[in-house]
C-alpha cells in the first residue's frame, strides 16, 4: 500500500520547488520531509526526485504524483459533496492554459464558475501546443490545447477556435513592407514570438516560402508585453483578434496583410474522471467557447 503522507511530501516538494518551503508548507521539519520522501523512494525501489534546484521529479515520481494528485481530486470532490459544511478549506485545483486564452476568453468563461464555489485554482502557462505535456506529468486536471487526440487516461472535448492576425504599426509597415509583403521584407524585418516553442509566426511566413530560424525574432513570454512590442512600433506579430480588434479599429495598429488571418483550434483535456468539480468546470468551459471563440475550423484538423 502507497503512505499518503509520503506522496503528499512528493508533491508539495515538487509544487514549491524544494524541501524548505514544502515543510514550512506541511508544518514538519525539513528532515521530516526529507525522511518521507526516503521512504517513499525505499519502497518504490528508485529515485523518484532529482535533487536539483528547483528539483524535479524522475519519470517514475511523475507517475505517481499523477496518481497522488487524481487521488486527492476524488478525495477532496467527495467529502466536499457528503460533509459540505465540514469542508476543510478551500480545494486547489490547478489548470495549464495557454497565455492567449488566459488574455481573452477564458477568466469570462472560468468566472461564473468560480463565483459559485470555494475553490482556488492553479493556473500554469505554456504555449498552447505544449500545455498537454503538464496534464500529461500529472501536474494538472486539465489543459488548453491545440491537441486535437486525447492524451491516454484523458478526456478531450473540442473548444472552438481562435483567430490570429498579422498586425503593425502603420509607420512600421511604411519603413519595413514599403513594398509589400515579400520574402525577402519577411527575412529582414524583426518580429516577435510569445517563445521559441510558438510556430504562429513560422505558420504565417511559411506562405511566402520563409522557413522558421531565417527571420529575426524578439521572443516575448507575456500576451500584454507582445501587444506593446508591437505598439511601441518595434515588430509586428499574430495577435489574437479579440486583442488586436480596438487597436485596429483604432488606427493604432493594421493588419500587415488583410484577410489573412490563421485560426487555430483549441481542446479541453482534463482527467478523465467523472467528479462534480471536474464535470461543471468543463460544462463551463465548454459554455465559454462556445459563446466566446470561433466555430471550430474543420480544414486544420
Amino acid at each position: 500500500m502507497l503512505d499518503y503522507r509520503q506522496m503528499e511530501a512528493l508533491a508539495v516538494v515538487v509544487e514549491e520547488g524544494g524541501f524548505e518551503k514544502a515543510a514550512s508548507r506541511l508544518h514538519i521539519t525539513q528532515s521530516a520531509v526529507s525522511q518521507r520522501i526516503r521512504s517513499l523512494e525505499d519502497a518504490m525501489g528508485q529515485a523518484l526526485l532529482v535533487r536539483s534546484s528547483p528539483v524535479r521529479t524522475t519519470e517514475a515520481g511523475q507517475r505517481l504524483l499523477a496518481h497522488f494528485r487524481r487521488v486527492h481530486h476524488l478525495e477532496t470532490d467527495l467529502l466536499a459533496d457528503l460533509h459540505p459544511a465540514e469542508a476543510d478549506g478551500m480545494a486547489m485545483l490547478s489548470i495549464a492554459v495557454n497565455e492567449d486564452s488566459l488574455a481573452t476568453w477564458f477568466m469570462p468563461a472560468l468566472r461564473p464558475f468560480l463565483q459559485d464555489r470555494a475553490l482556488l485554482v492553479d493556473i500554469c502557462t505554456d504555449d498552447q501546443e505544449q500545455t498537454h505535456r503538464l496534464l500529461r506529468e500529472g501536474r494538472v486536471a486539465g489543459c488548453i490545447s491545440t491537441r486535437p487526440a486525447p492524451i491516454q487516461g484523458c478526456a478531450c472535448t473540442p473548444l472552438g477556435s481562435m483567430e490570429y492576425r498579422c498586425v503593425c504599426t502603420p509607420a512600421f509597415r511604411t519603413r519595413w513592407f514599403g513594398n509589400g509583403v515579400t520574402a525577402k521584407a519577411i527575412r529582414q524585418t524583426p518580429a516577435v514570438t510569445f517563445n521559441r516553442k510558438d510556430l504562429l509566426h513560422c505558420r504565417f511566413a511559411a506562405a511566402w516560402d520563409v522557413q522558421a530560424g531565417t527571420f529575426p525574432t524578439h521572443y516575448v513570454p507575456s500576451s500584454e508585453v507582445f501587444v506593446e512590442f508591437i505598439t511601441a512600433g518595434v515588430a509586428y506579430g499574430m495577435v489574437p483578434h479579440p486583442q488586436a480588434r480596438p487597436l485596429l479599429a483604432a488606427g493604432t495598429l493594421c493588419e500587415l496583410v488583410p484577410d489573412h488571418a490563421i485560426r487555430t483550434n483549441l481542446y479541453w483535456h482534463h482527467w478523465n474522471l467523472n467528479t462534480p468539480l471536474l464535470t461543471d468546470l468543463s460544462r463551463a468551459l465548454l459554455q465559454g467557447g462556445a459563446s466566446l471563440l470561433l466555430p471550430l475550423d474543420c480544414s486544420d484538423q
